[in-house]
This record gives structure tokens, C-alpha cells and sequence, in this order.
């Protein structure tokens, strides 16, 4: 007994240094990138965790054998360019005009539902197409909607999402800032208007062998696809609504029956602005606000 009352000190003592030990070490498993992820899902509820560029998070090349093997892909050869070159009186010229173009693109909430020639969305969306992307991958697909049932079906899972997100998800600021432009969950212009353009990430390829392919930056590079397209719209006289469905992507994906390395990024609703259209009287930056000279 004499030794048991001696012992037992340097035992709890014992105890206490285990217990602090397997303490730290499972304070060491949570890795500084796991906190910051849990982080910014804390503060930031309002995300779309469907949008997001998870080429270095999730896409690992030397996982297991469903990624193509870089090694094996061939050089690109490469070709002599030129390029249109212009006196510099025509080139200030064309590039005031081009800005009073663009800067006469609203977004438009009240479109017609007169037909569009097919052939023009055909034009525009190949014009996206122009954009430059990482790796020259070209990580994304358009898909245009025109079928009236399929419009609706849309619209009825935005406005259920969007109800959602402007009762809960969004916030009092955000809500107020949306109230002075007049827009809410309902979206009538998603059943008038006569094409739907869908504009969906690839967040890897798929080739013919079925092997998966790295696509480097994917998010930014169709948001650059998307800019353009929204050019080619103005330059066209075609009106839209750079809507972005927040949480509606996956059911969007499988309505349209979309790949899982697919995901929704933008939807636009397209045609001409209706005869009794109206816009927010904005004005947009001046120069010195939005430019710095180095």
C-alpha cells in the first residue's frame, strides 16, 4: 500500500503527459488548409460551392490511371502569324466606336419573345469560343435552350432556389442593395425569352479513351468566354441578363442531362428587348476611376 500511495503521483503525472501528447498531435492533423476552408465556408454561406476553380484542389494527375499521362502528348507545332495592322488615326477611331457599342449594353430584364435567327446564336457562341483558356483546353460548353417546356422546368427551379436565396441565403445588405435595381426571385424572362444559354464549366476533360484531362484555370477561363460572348450579344443588337443562378447547378446539370465534370457558371437568357423595356438610369466609372498609368 505504501508503495501504491507513492505511485500513484508519477502515474497521474504519466496520464497527464499522454494525454497532452495525443492532444497536440491531433491539433497537428488539422493542416493550416483545412482551417482556412472551414473558414471561408463559415464566413462566406452565401458561395455557390457548385462554382468554384478546383484545378489544384481536387484534379491530381498522378492519382491512379484515370488522368492522360502528359509525357505522351505530342509538341504542337507552330505557324507564322501577322495581323491586321491599322494607321494609328484608324485605330483610335475604331476603338472609340467599338466602346460607344459596349457601352450601350444594359442588362435587360424585359425581352421579347420574337424569334431570333438560330444561326446568329451559332455566330456568337462560335465567337465565345475565341477566348483564350489555360493549356488551350477550352473548358466549356454552351448549352442553348429553346424548347418552351424545357424553359419552364428551368424556371421553376431558379425561382424555388432564388426564393431561398433571398429569403435566407443572401442577406438584409445584399437584398437592400438588389431592391433600388427592381429585381426579385421571380424570373419571367426565363419562359419569354426565346433562348436560354446555359454556360457550363469543364472541370476536367474527358477524351475518347475515357482518361481524364487537367483543365488549367477553368473558371476563369470560361468567365473570359462568357465576356465575349457578351459582346458578340451587343454587336448583334441581342439583349441579356448575366444571371447567376445561385445553387441551381445541379439540378440544372442533371434537367439537361450534363456530365459530372460539368458545371454551371452563367445563365442568359437571350432576344431583343421588349417594346416597353426599361433600365436602372446607371452611370458607369469615368476613366481615372477604373485605370492606373505606370
Amino acid at each position: 500500500m505504501a508503495l501504491l500511495s507513492v505511485l500513484t503521483p508519477v502515474l497521474a503525472l504519466v496520464l497527464c503527459l499522454v494525454l497532452g501528447y495525443m492532444l497536440v498531435k491531433s491539433k497537428d492533423a488539422e493542416t493550416p488548409s483545412s482551417r482556412l476552408k472551414a473558414a471561408k465556408v463559415e464566413s462566406r454561406p452565401w458561395v455557390d460551392q457548385e462554382v468554384q476553380d478546383d484545378t489544384e484542389l481536387e484534379q491530381r494527375e498522378d492519382e491512379g490511371d484515370d488522368w492522360v499521362d502528359r509525357s505522351e502528348e505530342q509538341d504542337i507545332p507552330h505557324v507564322p502569324y501577322s495581323a491586321m495592322r491599322y494607321p494609328e488615326e484608324t485605330m483610335v477611331e475604331r476603338s472609340k466606336e467599338f466602346y460607344r457599342l459596349l457601352n450601350q449594353r444594359r442588362t435587360v430584364r424585359s425581352i421579347s419573345p420574337e424569334p431570333v435567327p438560330r444561326e446568329v446564336i451559332d455566330n456568337v457562341i462560335l465567337t465565345a469560343g475565341t477566348a483564350p483558356s489555360g493549356a488551350h483546353t477550352e473548358p466549356w460548353t454552351f448549352v442553348v435552350v429553346s424548347d418552351p417546356e424545357m424553359k419552364h422546368q428551368i424556371r421553376q427551379i431558379v425561382e424555388e432556389e432564388e426564393e431561398v436565396n433571398y429569403r435566407q441565403r443572401m442577406g438584409d445588405k445584399w437584398v437592400k442593395d438588389l431592391a433600388k435595381l427592381r429585381t426579385n426571385w421571380i424570373k419571367d424572362y426565363l419562359d419569354v425569352a426565346p433562348y436560354l444559354i446555359l454556360i457550363f464549366k469543364q472541370t476536367y476533360g474527358i477524351l475518347p479513351n475515357n482518361k481524364k484531362k487537367t483543365h488549367y484555370y477553368n473558371e476563369i477561363s470560361v468567365s473570359i468566354a462568357s465576356g465575349i460572348l457578351l459582346a458578340a450579344l451587343q454587336n448583334v443588337g441581342l439583349v441579356t441578363v448575366t444571371s447567376t443562378p445561385l445553387n441551381c447547378g445541379p439540378q440544372l446539370r442533371l434537367l439537361l442531362k450534363r456530365p459530372a465534370n460539368e458545371k454551371l457558371l452563367m445563365l442568359l437568357p437571350v432576344g431583343y428587348p421588349a417594346p416597353d423595356a426599361t433600365v436602372p438610369e446607371l452611370e458607369r466609372k469615368p476613366l481615372e476611376d477604373i485605370v492606373v498609368h505606370i
